[in-house]
């Protein structure tokens, strides 16, 4: 019983917390709140997270500024089409003792050895360099020259995608994307909030940012969500939300076998689960209801549904496949 009064003070805590970390983060971004939100439950579900949107919208700044509230170790890693593997896990370098002249391997870290990770462009680089980052996302550890380096934990990577430009760039094959937790869109900022960001942008105030939370606080939160309790009917209601995206289902709505060619699978519905537990904690509830897993619908069906060329003609987009579907449930 002890056990249990201790985590419903812990799920207390944490919605004091994220109250906290969204003081914190505002002090440097103007709104996206459903971005920052999203994010966090990426964090807190050990998940990882594809954003897109356009250049000059504060990706690189808003996960820097969280790694600061997080008290994380940050790295960004710029894909390019000539960049490498190793560029990414590390190498192995000859190193000569001077004393005996005796020769041996040394490894050295790459980049990816951070706990948050901002993979900028990732759809910049050949598909080579892709796996060996998703790799390490799903392992959550490096094997050089046979031998295993494990990552620092916690591990979260967000690469982001720039949806206008095309040219010259590696689409994620659908079996990488499914890898990624949510796929968060961020839009441009209301006039009023494109005001105050240029205000405090072009001013020479700089805001000095408290840490909320550390490393072993949220690997203690990640063990926390796992024991959150589901009811059954949750649970049903994640799975017929995730299968009902299928074409070939007896029991998927018709507009689903019009539009879709491919559909979500299982991973899905974990991801529903995960994201609905976070989002009710985050929130200071202990079990997570059928509106958790509505809210957290959108960024994990999005990226997970393909549509077909009678979608395309109509000018349908997954996110109208997702809101429709929810409507229908």
């Amino acid at each position: 019983m002890n056990g249990k009064n201790s985590d419903i003070e812990t799920v207390r805590q944490l919605n004091l917390a994220r109250k906290k970390i969204e003081q914190e983060i505002n002090k440097v971004i103007v709104g996206q709140k459903e971005v920052i939100e999203q994010i966090l439950i990426c964090v807190l579900a050990s998940g990882h997270g594809l954003i897109i949107g356009v250049p000059g919208l504060a990706k690189t700044l808003m996960v820097n500024t969280l790694a600061k509230v997080l008290k994380l170790a940050f790295n960004r890693i710029q894909f390019t089409p000539d960049l490498m593997p190793s560029d990414i896990t590390g190498t192995e370098i000859i190193e000569e003792d001077t004393g005996s002249g005796h020769r041996k391997f040394r490894f050295v870290k790459g980049p990816i050895f951070a706990n948050i990770i901002l993979a900028d462009e990732i759809n910049r680089t050949p598909p080579k360099t892709q796996a060996a980052l998703l790799q390490a996302m799903q392992e959550y550890n490096v094997t050089i020259g046979g031998e295993t380096h494990p990552l620092p934990l916690p591990f979260f990577v967000l690469a982001t995608q720039n949806p206008i430009e095309l040219e010259g760039t590696y689409p994620l094959p659908e079996a990488q994307l499914d890898r990624f937790m949510f796929s968060i869109y961020i839009d441009y900022p209301s006039p009023n909030e494109e005001v105050e960001i240029v205000k405090s942008t072009t001013s020479a105030y700089e805001p000095k940012l408290d840490a909320v939370l550390n490393d072993k606080e949220i690997i203690q939160l990640q063990k926390l969500l796992r024991r959150v309790p589901v009811s059954d009917d949750v649970l049903s209601y994640a799975v017929r939300l995730a299968s009902s995206t299928r074409p070939n289902n007896n029991d998927t709505p018709q507009f689903i076998k019009d539009w879709v060619s491919w559909g979500a699978g299982p991973r899905a519905s974990q991801y529903l689960i995960l994201g609905a537990k976070t989002h009710s904690i985050l929130r200071g509830r202990y079990t997570p209801t059928t509106d958790d897993i509505r809210l957290v619908a959108q960024p994990v069906l999005r990226h997970r549904i393909v549509t077909n060329f009678n979608a395309e003609a109509e000018g349908i987009k997954a996110d109208d496949v997702v809101k429709k579907l929810l409507e229908t449930l």
